[in-house]
């Protein structure tokens, strides 16, 4: 309070402020704040320094300085998608326990809005991007920041990523149908993920071994796509006894359509998926899913990320993780199914 004006001042506070505070050297807070690693015992006290000093960096005369801003750009496809929300949460999370920014970005599956999206980075300046691109990708991410894919990759590029193992996870959704005893089964992919593509593969290269009854459908990522895909599968002569979603969404999209219709899982038709979003539990005697490591995918990108950051030289690296097949009620056997539906009347 000054004493003449009786008004608030506010002294500036600096990184040498930060520094005696936190006992450390200004070069120390200044590797902290750019996201160098230290050791983090410092990196903590310089945190907790800063928000008890009430430091503020000045963030436009940082940029001028450096190339990099502290920041992470995230473009994921679909934020509707409980997947995406997530791994943006796990990601969020280190990022910011790293003293670092994100810009989320969601893309619905746009190649346009993508390719405006990436270039917003390079105007950011951003320190690198995490990325899930859609399969219809249109420019490749630039190789001057460092970017890691997530969930998805781009054919014919090299870059960091981390993926699902999704040809054996969809193979393990309908060779555990199979033994259920279901024998005609149509599944819905995305068409325009290489995601959903490689579930396609997986389901059809399943269904050809095993010798069973399949259709594998593309359902175009737009409001009513799958609906309509779904009639078209219902309304034929030979109704499959079982249908495999590729995501949750289309799960809760295909089940929608079901009630409308009239049809009950398991007891008219069965019904098995990916992802393992919270509702899943708890329609009916809940739906068999493959879980994906939603946690792990997060801080495997982000570690892959700062690993990027400091050696850029290195190779590229591709983690596959595996999934998990939780089973429950909605694929239930055929004469379980049966037994099901008589005690529900």
């Amino acid at each position: 309070m000054d004493r003449i004006t009786g008004e608030n001042v506010f002294m500036a506070v600096g990184i040498r402020d930060v520094a005696r505070a936190a006992g450390v050297s200004p070069a120390t807070v200044s590797r902290v704040l750019s996201g160098t690693p230290v050791d983090p015992a410092m990196r903590d006290a310089v945190l907790k320094a800063v928000e008890t000093t009430g430091y503020r960096p000045n963030l436009a005369a940082r940029r001028l300085r450096s190339r990099h801003t502290n920041t992470i750009g995230l473009i994921v496809a679909d934020i509707r998608n409980p997947f995406f929300t997530a791994v943006s949460r796990t990601i969020e999370d280190m990022a910011n326990r790293q003293g670092m920014r994100i810009i989320l970005c969601n893309t619905d599956e746009d190649p346009a809005k993508e390719e405006a999206y990436l270039g917003l980075m390079e105007e950011e300046r951003v320190t690198g991007v995490i990325l899930a691109p859609a399969r219809s990708t249109r420019k490749r991410p630039p190789r001057d920041f460092p970017t890691v894919l997530i969930d998805r990759t781009i054919p014919g590029e090299v870059f960091d990523c981390v993926v699902l193992d999704n040809i054996s996870m969809a193979d393990a959704l309908v060779q555990h149908l199979v033994q259920r005893g279901h024998r005609r089964i149509a599944g819905l992919f995305g068409a325009e993920s290489n995601t959903g593509r490689e579930r396609r593969i997986g389901f059809e290269e399943a269904a050809a071994r095993l010798g069973i009854a399949a259709t594998s459908h593309a359902v175009p990522h737009a409001d009513g796509e799958a609906a309509q895909v779904l009639h078209g599968i219902l309304a034929g002569a030979d109704r499959p006894d079982a249908i495999v979603a590729s995501n949750g969404v289309m799960l809760l999209t295909v089940l929608r359509e079901l009630r409308v219709l009239g049809l009950r899982v398991p007891g008219d038709i069965a019904l098995a998926g990916f992802d393992n979003n919270d509702w899943m539990e708890f329609v009916g005697d809940g739906l068999t899913v493959i879980e994906q490591p939603v946690d792990e995918i997060g801080r495997t990108a982000m570690t892959m990320l700062a690993e990027r950051i400091a050696h850029p030289e290195n190779p590229a690296r591709k983690v596959v993780l595996q999934g998990r097949l939780i089973v429950r009620g909605s694929s239930a056997a055929v004469d379980a199914a049966a037994d099901m539906e008589a005690q529900s009347r």
